[in-house]
């Protein structure tokens, strides 16, 4: 699939939260989201990220803004997450990666000479109607809600 752009339609799609509730692209009609995509729950990088947008989850909020993060973690793995940290947002169990590879994200990378598929951190900002209003693919992981809020000054 191509890579979404500014001003894209988000993608039609299917997934379940950490609790097992369906959420579908209709989920995110209606309020701005920050739809966020990280390759794994409890890592360090990941885990930074989580907890920046918990920290920022009310100046997102004020700006109108609900937080959904995205990996291809179990929905048991993502309640242990949240948990475990404190997490005040929703994330989508993205098992089959069909989320993942509707957005884009979904690619094969290199670590230490070994090739593996995975997710490529990346978040979509995603406007009210449905369209993508920003893409980040440099994510700050310690600092990402702050990230978001500068991008609109």
């Amino acid at each position: 699939m191509a890579k979404l752009t500014q001003g894209d339609l988000a993608p039609e799609f299917r997934s379940t939260t950490q609790d097992g509730t369906a959420f579908t692209r209709q989920d995110l009609l209606g309020k701005r989201t920050v739809l966020y995509f990280y390759p794994k729950d409890n890592t360090s990088g990941c885990t930074l990220e989580a907890k920046s947008l918990r920290d920022g989850k009310a100046e997102l909020a004020a700006m109108g803004f609900q937080i959904v993060g995205v990996s291809p973690d179990s929905e048991r793995s993502h309640q242990n997450f949240c948990s475990k940290h404190e997490l005040n947002f929703t994330l989508l169990a993205d098992t089959d990666h069909s989320v993942c590879e509707a957005f884009g994200v979904w690619a094969e990378k290199s670590m230490y000479g070994r090739k593996y598929w995975g997710v490529v951190r990346t978040t979509f900002i995603i406007d009210a109607e449905g369209r993508i209003e920003k893409v980040f693919d440099k994510v700050e992981t310690k600092n990402h809600y702050q990230q978001i809020i500068n991008s609109y000054k």
